[in-house]
């Protein structure tokens, strides 16, 4: 698969998944007390890193999206 995701995007990417595994881990708020949306930030912080690490977002690659240069 071809890189499709730009150094801003990458950045902010990783940004928004350390947050959402902090808030997960280490958020004491009462709405996110439940097992169920701790997973679901979890899972998604995870995703949003791995596809910050790996350059490649696959709903880019469904709608043909580009957001870096080469």
């Amino acid at each position: 698969m071809t890189a499709n995701v730009g150094t801003l995007d990458r950045v902010l990417r990783a940004a928004l998944g350390l947050a959402l595994l902090a808030l997960a881990v280490f958020g004491g708020f009462p709405a996110l007390d439940t097992a169920l949306v701790k997973t679901g930030l979890i899972v998604v912080g995870i995703v949003m890193l791995v596809v910050a690490a790996t350059r490649v977002c696959p709903v880019y690659s469904v709608f043909g999206f580009k957001t870096c240069r080469a």
